[in-house]
């Protein structure tokens, strides 16, 4: 997936601004822990909410490595 790709129309957020918000975290617990933090620091999923599962697979993967 591009780094540069749109996750969260409503609040512009890409999959880098996913990324940067993830390895600000001081720990990863699991990703619907992660998925909060992300979800607070950049806001994605917090309009319409149709990007959560896109926001979730992406931190899935991040995570992952």
């Amino acid at each position: 997936m591009e780094e540069n790709i749109m996750i969260c129309n409503c609040k512009q957020v890409s999959k880098s601004d996913i990324a940067s918000a993830l390895h600000s975290l001081t720990e990863f617990k699991d990703v619907l822990g992660a998925f909060e933090e992300v979800q607070f620091i950049t806001k994605c999923s917090t309009g319409c909410g149709g990007c959560h599962d896109k926001v979730l697979d992406v931190i899935s993967e991040l995570m992952m490595g």
